[in-house]
């Protein structure tokens, strides 16, 4: 595992061995000299009481911070970060989208733990793991790559310990793979698909031949599956081949001549992270495009940036955040001076994904007024409208998915960009609701509270 970063906003610094003896419940004075009482009919379970008995309690994050997906990770954890400061500071845009923290949560501090986790799903579980034995986490984020969000999944209710998904765009998350102690805020590949599809049909019409490029796990099949099946069921378009590679691909000629004796005029490219990036400029390279009309039905932060341009203008895609939104959004446009501020640059969607995971945690735990889990769970599922930077939107207890907008961009030219971060014209705000599937469609079953 790689070295962990500490990040604890304005609190003391406090050291891994009194975290420990915190964790031995040996202190049950807290902060501010608000004493903890613990039910004796709440029996200890994951890290719970030892955990939020010392002045901080701490959240650990596994982030891709290596390979594929290191970029995406990096803006992720930066959003994390800045949400974290600003719940230990009493920041005022964390006070409109949890009113109750008062310099951290429940009189405790906020400590944040980050290490790598490569995107694979065996190292995000020692990651977590580690966090739980040495620093007692109360709860733990990060996967960037849906195999980890269904490992952490099952880890976290397992373990009895809060998990919220971060990025995961497999419909699996919180279908199927679901459990009573994971969240998930951000959109995916079914509410993606249903969002970006009646604008393609209404951009290019009916009936016509894509080829699909799709990474090798939950993520690229079930994101896949989505957009063809309503592709092929509205719109009479046909898959005329489906090209999956292994994570990390390198070189992506043997998929690409597939693709180029296919006979396709869409290329709709769900790789992600550098996959993406390294696929879409290998097939400018081959000459597919612009003769194919590329399409991210799940957009990837950064990948103007690093793609070029030239492959991004025209490019429509789905995805959760873009920063030009402060136009519309006050509290987006707090959110983007904040996050600009701090770190140089306008924040991707990874980073507002961190930053409202984190934002609704804080939320649910200083509205229930306890750290006990069943409490924190049961705060969440009472489907109560729940601030996010694009207006207010509920998590469906059934399945525990927020029902957020999903926002369609395209890619602009160089000679319209504004600035050198301005990628993307926002094309349409899709309400959630219009988009999402039935909470029971995708086999989510909730398990135990305890």
């Amino acid at each position: 595992m790689s070295k962990t970063q500490f990040t604890e906003g304005s609190a003391p610094y406090i050291s891994r061995r009194s975290a420990l003896q915190a964790g031995a419940g040996l202190a049950l004075t807290g902060v501010a000299g608000v004493r903890w009482a613990f039910a004796a009919d709440k029996p200890a379970m994951g890290t719970w009481p030892a955990g939020s008995q010392g002045s901080t309690v701490y959240i650990g994050a596994a982030v891709p911070l290596t390979g594929a997906y290191a970029v995406q990770g990096e803006d992720e954890r930066k959003g994390m970060e800045l949400a974290i400061e600003h719940i230990n500071s009493n920041h005022e845009l964390m006070k409109k989208l949890a009113p109750k923290i008062n310099n951290g949560v429940l009189g405790k501090k906020v400590g944040f733990l980050s290490a790598d986790s490569a995107a694979k799903p065996n190292q995000a579980l020692q990651v977590e793991q580690t966090f739980i034995n040495q620093n007692k986490i109360v709860a733990m984020i990060g996967s960037t790559s849906s195999a980890v969000a269904v490992a952490l999944n099952k880890f976290a209710q397992r373990e009895k310990i809060l998990y919220m998904a971060g990025i995961s765009g497999s419909n699996d998350t919180t279908g199927k793979d679901c459990v009573r102690y994971g969240f998930r805020q951000g959109v995916y590949g079914e509410m993606c698909a249903n969002a970006i599809g009646p604008i393609l049909v209404k951009q290019f019409g009916k009936n016509r031949k894509a080829a699909f490029m799709t990474p090798d796990y939950t993520y690229g099949h079930t994101t896949t599956e989505s957009v063809r099946d309503f592709l092929v069921k509205q719109a009479g378009w046909t898959m005329v081949t489906n090209q999956v590679s292994p994570l990390g691909t390198q070189d992506f000629s043997q998929y690409l001549t597939n693709i180029a004796n296919a006979g396709a005029d869409f290329l709709i490219n769900v790789n992600w992270g550098r996959d993406a990036v390294l696929s879409s400029q290998q097939a400018k390279q081959f000459g597919l495009l612009p003769k194919m009309t590329l399409v991210l039905p799940y957009q990837i932060p950064f990948f103007a940036r690093e793609a070029g341009v030239d492959i991004s203008e025209g490019v429509f895609a789905a995805t959760d955040f873009w920063w030009t939104l402060e136009d519309q959004y006050p509290l987006a446009k707090q959110f983007v001076e904040s996050f600009q501020k701090k770190y140089g640059y306008r924040p991707e969607w990874g980073a507002e994904n961190g930053y409202m995971s984190f934002a609704h945690w804080a939320r649910m735990v200083t509205e229930a007024g306890s750290f006990y889990p069943p409490d924190v769970i049961k705060q969440w599922e009472k489907g109560e409208p729940v601030p996010h930077l694009l207006g207010d939107f509920h998590y469906r207890p059934q399945d525990h998915q927020y029902v957020r907008p999903v926002i369609i961009v395209r890619g602009k030219a160089k000679k319209d960009m504004k600035n050198p971060e301005d990628f993307w014209d926002v094309v349409e705000v899709v309400p959630g609701d219009k988009v999402i599937q039935a909470p029971d469609a995708f086999g989510c079953k909730l398990g135990d509270y305890t």
